[in-house]
């Protein structure tokens, strides 16, 4: 029966090298405005450092990267696959064992007979249906594994540095321009206080004036509180004691240049968690090698070589040189059915590993087709932010100088100095979100190349 079960799964694919299988679908990842059929990489195919090309970010991203635990945690987990790695190339090698070995044995307390016995002996196990073959080519996927796991550690880490860094300077531009619009409201408090007492407004407006100015007072404190925490939390991402950073404008952020619209499919290859997707996948396609493997013989060679002064009955001084060879073959028979049983086992976990590589292909390409929207969208917005805030500077302007003549009142002033305000930090806002959409398609690309 077991003979029979392993022809019907011969097939002679035991020494096949894995492959992509041809139903995994990479057509169709993007939407039709966010591929193309190029060979350009884009951003994929740039380091952090020209993405981040601000210095101090790049001095930040290299301490955090020097100092994080979970980098280093990934550093050994490739060193263990490596070791795994030559342990299954070495089984294709006999071993060896050095096994010397002496007696004493007498009658009546006679004299003892002595006899000794110093050989070596060997072990080589013929890898004739594929069983060592596939276990060395699962441990060289596993080591792809542990790489692609470094590199999604360290794309992470950079993304998050920088995440935190641009979020810091968004809070310190809304910061800047909240400490500005207070000082020009507390002009407004004295310039309606002055207009009251020249009999041209009342105390409603001085009051509403004055309560503008400060809820823009309790703003900068607020903000002040946002950035003292992010800093915190920054200085703990980096392994520091809290300190606080020196963060100039997001208006120095410059965007990479080959920044693409168009993103070929090929460029996902570099996402680590696809690596990681595929190389689960081989290292089972190997595995279910291994259990076809198991259905065949296992030929086995031994053999020793030695010096010893006993033959038998007979003690030789000095002693002779022995040797024998053995060739063992072992066919499995009758295990239980575990056999089958491992073999289903393999081919179900196949099947799993080939679905979750294929939903990660999928929401690898919904992540680009996200990073790159939202970018698109946030070019769109920065004009329209710009425009705004000119009309409003201009209405705060006009307003301002219509109440001087009696001809506007405050609330009309204070609306539009609300707006400005408004439309500021909205665009500060949008800035913020057109650098993290960059950092966003920086990790749905793969993290770029690492140096």
């Amino acid at each position: 029966m077991t003979m029979t079960t392993a022809a019907l799964l011969s097939s002679c694919g035991l020494y096949k090298s894995y492959e992509r299988p041809a139903d995994i679908q990479t057509d169709g990842l993007y939407r039709s405005e966010n591929s193309q059929n190029g060979d350009s990489l884009g951003i994929a195919s740039l380091a952090w450092k020209e993405i981040f090309t601000d210095p101090q970010l790049q001095t930040l991203i290299e301490k955090g990267l020097a100092q994080n635990t979970d980098l280093r945690s990934a550093q050994l987990q490739i060193e263990q696959a490596e070791a795994s790695l030559k342990a299954a190339k070495w089984a294709y090698i006999p071993s060896l064992a050095f096994s010397p070995e002496g007696t004493l044995s007498g009658v009546d307390w006679g004299k003892a007979s002595k006899t000794y016995s110093i050989p070596v002996t060997a072990s080589w196990q013929i890898d004739i249906f594929g069983s060592l073959h596939n276990a060395k080519k699962r441990a060289q996927v596993q080591v792809e594994n542990s790489q692609a796991y470094r590199q999604a550690v360290e794309s992470q880490l950079i993304a998050t540095i920088a995440n935190y860094y641009y979020s810091l300077a968004m809070m310190k531009d809304q910061l800047r321009v909240s400490m500005e619009t207070e000082q020009s409201w507390k002009a407004n408090v004295e310039t309606t206080r002055a207009l009251m007492n020249a009999g041209q407004s009342n105390m409603a407006a001085v009051s509403q004036t004055e309560a503008n100015y400060y809820s823009i007072c309790t703003q900068i404190t607020d903000l002040k509180q946002q950035i003292s925490d992010l800093e915190d939390e920054f200085s703990a991402l980096l392994g520091e004691a809290p300190q606080k950073y020196d963060i100039g404008s997001m208006d120095y952020w410059k965007v990479p240049e080959q920044v693409s619209t168009g993103i070929p499919a090929a460029v996902l290859a570099h996402r680590p968690d696809v690596k990681q997707a595929e190389t689960q996948l081989a290292a089972a396609y190997y595995t279910t090698n291994e259990a076809r493997a198991a259905f065949y013989p296992n030929l086995n060679l031994s053999g020793t070589i030695g010096w010893t002064n006993s033959l038998g009955s007979v003690i030789v001084n000095p002693g002779k040189w022995i040797w024998s060879a053995v060739a063992s073959l072992t066919q499995p028979l009758f295990q239980n059915g575990k056999l089958r049983a491992q073999y289903k086992i393999s081919k179900s976990q196949q099947e799993q590993a080939k679905l979750t590589f294929q939903q990660t292909l999928l929401n690898a390409g919904k992540e680009v087709n996200t990073a790159l929207t939202k970018m698109q969208a946030s070019d769109e917005k920065e004009t329209l932010y710009e425009k705004q805030i000119v009309s409003l500077e201009t209405a705060v302007k006009s307003t301002q100088a219509l109440m001087m003549n009696s001809s506007t009142n405050y609330l009309q002033v204070l609306t539009a100095q609300q707006s400005l305000l408004t439309a500021q930090m909205s665009q500060i806002s949008n800035k913020f979100d057109k650098i993290q959409a960059v950092i966003e398609l920086y990790q749905a690309l793969g993290g770029g190349y690492t140096e």
